[in-house]
């Protein structure tokens, strides 16, 4: 009943891409086949007394788990986080990385949701800090939420290319 009450509380958040449009293609720009930056987020209706945002992207279709690509939070509040952002705090990926870590699936199409949270404060966590600390942390602080989902599926041609690339590099 409790968590029903503050889950009507939370406000919706629009959130839109100029990269990609909800449930369609993310460019190769923004995966692992690419320049494997984070795309530029447009966000609507942010609560007037949101401080800061956060920003967690997952791949549900993942073989084990849902797989997390990119955890961010302190992000200033903006009508538009820019493409490649290095604004806020990155925490540690699922690749054990503090950074935007883009699509790459091994095979088959999947899902990327791009979670958007609005929150009423900013947020002190470490940098070693994982998608579940953060999650808990923000719980009592989301004003607004929203989400955008892409779909990447990888072509022979680029997997073989990066694997090239891989063994030259190492």
């Amino acid at each position: 009943m409790v968590k029903t009450l503050i889950e009507q509380s939370i406000k919706k958040l629009y959130v839109t891409s100029k990269a990609f449009e909800d449930g369609n293609a993310i460019p190769i720009k923004y995966t692992c086949d690419g320049l494997n930056v984070s795309p530029p987020i447009d966000l609507a209706f942010i609560p007037q007394n949101a401080v800061s945002i956060a920003i967690i992207v997952e791949d549900p279709d993942a073989p084990i788990n849902t797989w997390t690509h990119w955890i961010s939070w302190n992000i200033p509040i903006t009508h538009s986080i820019r493409e490649n952002t290095k604004q806020g705090v990155n925490g540690i990926n699922d690749f054990s990385k503090n950074m935007y870590s883009g699509p790459c699936p091994m095979s088959g199409v999947h899902k990327y949701v791009f979670k958007i949270y609005a929150l009423d404060c900013f947020i002190e966590l470490p940098i070693k800090t994982k998608k579940l600390m953060l999650k808990r942390e923000i719980s009592d602080h989301i004003l607004a939420y929203g989400e955008i989902t892409g779909t990447y599926t990888r072509q022979i041609k680029q997997m073989v290319t990066n694997e090239i690339q891989f063994q030259d590099c190492c």
